[in-house]
């Protein structure tokens, strides 16, 4: 399994737990995949955060990341990393969908709706519409 991606601890812990009649065994399993660097939530955070920032705002990946167990320091690390570039990644999806600024407010509600379906902060949104509406 690892060897075509990274998991983090636990969701390998959780996709294993069927094939182990204890959890002592698992997680001695797991503390030695990790001992021997081939289980590291710390790399799993960082490969699954830049694949889903191609897309996707720091709402939306820190909820991914905790939904496959990344939890305290390393959480708070990947979510800053995420907001420090989220205004040019909510461009950057609003061109790739839109190409123009919204001629109605029916058109700027559905861009609105479009980025914060994709977890960009009301903040950012408001700095791409405003910023396209300018020009």
């Amino acid at each position: 399994m690892l060897a075509r991606r990274e998991y983090s601890r636990a969701e390998l812990a959780r996709r294993l737990a069927r094939f182990s009649p204890n959890d002592a065994e698992l997680q001695d399993l797991l503390a030695a995949l990790s001992e021997r660097g081939q289980l590291s939530d710390e790399r799993y955070a960082e490969a699954r955060s830049h694949v889903l920032s191609r897309k996707y705002g720091a709402a939306r990946i820190v909820n991914e990341l905790k939904s496959k167990g990344i939890e305290g320091e390393l959480l708070e690390r990947m979510a800053a990393g995420a907001k420090e570039s989220e205004l040019e990644r909510a461009r950057a999806a609003w061109r790739r969908k839109f190409h123009s600024s919204p001629a109605s407010r029916e058109e700027k509600a559905r861009q609105i709706r479009f980025l914060q379906s994709r977890g960009f902060s009301f903040e950012t949104i408001r700095a791409v519409l405003d910023v396209e509406d300018s020009q």
